[in-house]
């Protein structure tokens, strides 16, 4: 709890605390939701916002915990990640925050970003 308390206080105006995620091949870290939003931009344009912001745009696993843990700030509407497919490079994978789930949109397709800071835990 203690070190909870310490990164509640870490947070700037408009920052959301989104929880911990747990590493797998690097340490744990937590996960701080920056303000703002952009609306109506392809995957490139999201990438560029989001570093403008002083952050980067989440990953999948940083996605489904900003779904289950924040939701409310988002619109229900479906936000790219920083995570291309796998295979098909050409596609990103993105999350719906109307029903959940994620699924991959071509680059140029137009949606929303948000823009997430790590802090490392210990």
């Amino acid at each position: 709890m203690g070190e909870y308390m310490q990164i509640r206080g870490l947070l700037q105006e408009g920052e959301h605390y989104a929880g911990i995620i747990l590493g797998k091949e690097e340490p744990d870290y937590h996960l701080v939701l920056l303000p703002g939003e952009a609306h109506d931009v392809s995957w490139p344009a999201a990438c560029e916002w989001a570093a403008a912001h002083a952050g980067g745009l989440p990953t999948r696993r940083e996605l489904a915990l900003l779904f289950a843990n924040q939701r409310e700030v988002f619109a229900r509407e479906w936000y790219w990640s920083s995570e291309p497919h796998e295979t098909r490079s050409q596609l990103v994978w993105g999350q719906n925050f109307a029903s959940g789930i994620q699924t991959i949109y071509g680059r140029p397709y137009r949606g929303h970003a948000r823009a997430v800071r790590r802090i490392v835990s210990g």
